[in-house]
């Protein structure tokens, strides 16, 4: 039987192989630990994180509260650094609760995957 985390590495690998971000159109990876949430957006022509956000310091709130504001708060650094469209990387994980949470806050803060 296979774990979990080599289930998730291996749609993770699967995934990468068809998505890369540019300056223009940055990737959006999301990284999905027990106790927070964190998303970068990523240039991976030149190999670095352009802007970053993550559930550390908010506090109050569900799980899934706390990834919609990560959310709604790296589209808006994202607007501030002139980004407004990316391609979504879900790292593997399901479309569901707090990963869905965060792109859905995103969407509706004005970035568009």
């Amino acid at each position: 039987m296979i774990s979990k985390i080599a289930r998730r590495n291996k749609i993770k690998t699967r995934i990468r192989g068809k998505i890369s971000g540019t300056a223009q159109r940055p990737r959006m990876s999301v990284f999905r630990s027990n106790k927070g949430i964190y998303v970068q957006l990523i240039d991976d022509l030149a190999g670095r994180t352009l802007v970053a956000a993550s559930s550390k310091g908010l506090e109050g709130g569900t799980k899934i509260e706390v990834a919609a504001r990560v959310g709604a708060d790296i589209a808006k650094k994202a607007m501030e650094n002139g980004i407004t469209e990316v391609v979504f990387d879900r790292n593997g994980y399901l479309f569901h609760g707090r990963v869905k949470s965060l792109a859905d806050a995103a969407r509706q803060a004005g970035l568009k995957f």
